[in-house]
């Protein structure tokens, strides 16, 4: 049901009312607000306001004797407001975190990780951060590492720095001189082609006639193939602050039962129902703001979550911050926008 269109007066009411809430976390009388939203009315038309308001859903009275606070389509309108009037924002110490980390050469995982580090503390919530999806990287190299009897560690590193490892058994134990001359061949022939064609090109090799590769090759190609194929459509999720929010919740007057944040860490735990989630909110580029009921998911409802696209310069990904609906919008939004901009500016150029 799409909300109802507010006056001028009964708008900047409801902004008062959530902004002052967010701050303090206690109901909001009519008083307050005739104090602190310079509307220059009485407390009794306020008061008139506030009821209309709690009838159309926008916010709600805990108490009968008690102030209001937001309801979910409150915050609602409070985030399409900031999003209507900001303004480009100014210098923030994310970006100085992003660029400084593709100065000291830092590889995508600690370039991610570094991102949802800051953001968790810039927004004091959740913080993550998700790479592009791989197939759309190229292939800087593969490792073969012996691991003991014919299991065999399968470094890939693309182009942009991100290393992933995968456990093959190579079918025989092969002596280290004989997988760095297998990952010499299979880099030789593949360094520089986007992942998901060299994988193309090495399952079409080991279609072709029996014996046109001598053994050691074609157990490399085998072993590549393995790795790559685990590799193919995964994107790397990392993740800080959820001690914070634990903390966070237990002072917000039990807002959030324990049941709900244990819902919410297992999720990141899984992290791959995060990840499709986040695909499924960010089918284009831009900001997504999802608040409480809006989510699909129900073990998300008690949850506000702030996320922006990035490019890569070949594919996308994508960083946020995730907190209770009582957040600070104004400076999650700044600082989730502030490091998609830092993010793609770098990786764009590195």
């Amino acid at each position: 049901m799409n909300a109802p269109e507010l006056s001028p007066r009964s708008g900047r009411i409801l902004a008062t009312v959530v902004r002052h809430y967010i701050h303090t976390g206690e109901p909001v009388a009519s008083v307050v607000v005739a104090r602190r939203g310079a509307l220059g009315v009485s407390s009794a038309t306020i008061r008139s306001v506030l009821s209309r308001l709690e009838e159309q859903g926008f916010v709600r009275q805990p108490h009968t004797s008690a102030g209001r606070v937001p309801t979910d389509r409150g915050y609602r309108f409070y985030v399409d407001l900031l999003l209507e009037h900001r303004r480009p924002g100014g210098h923030s110490p994310i970006v100085d975190t992003i660029r400084q980390a593709v100065i000291d050469g830092s590889t995508l995982e600690e370039l991610l990780a570094g991102a949802s580090r800051v953001l968790s503390q810039e927004s004091r919530h959740v913080g993550f951060a998700l790479s592009a999806v791989t197939e759309h990287q190229r292939l800087r190299k593969i490792e073969f590492v012996a691991l003991g009897g014919s299991h065999v560690v399968v470094v890939t590193i693309a182009e942009d720095g991100q290393i992933t490892q995968k456990i093959v058994d190579g079918g025989e134990s092969l002596t280290t001189d004989d997988l760095r001359r297998a990952a010499e061949y299979v880099n030789r022939e593949f360094s520089g082609l986007p992942i998901d064609e060299v994988r193309a090109a090495i399952v079409a090799r080991l279609h072709e006639a029996r014996g046109l590769y001598d053994e050691l090759m074609a157990q490399a190609f085998q072993m590549a193939e393995r790795a790559l194929a685990a590799r193919i459509g995964q994107q790397a999720l990392f993740v800080d602050g959820t001690a914070s929010l634990i903390a966070e919740a237990q002072q917000q007057h039990g807002e959030m039962s324990l049941d709900t944040l244990r819902a919410l860490v297992e999720m990141i735990e899984e992290k791959q129902r995060l990840v499709r989630l986040l695909t499924e909110y960010l089918d284009a580029p831009g900001l997504a703001v999802i608040i409480g009921a809006e989510h699909s998911l129900p073990d998300l409802k008690p949850f506000s979550l702030v996320a922006a696209s990035y490019l890569d310069g070949s594919g996308g990904g994508s960083v946020g911050v995730i907190g209770p609906t009582r957040m600070q919008y104004s400076r999650a939004i700044s600082a989730v926008e502030s490091a998609a901009r830092a993010l793609g500016d770098a990786l764009s150029h590195n």
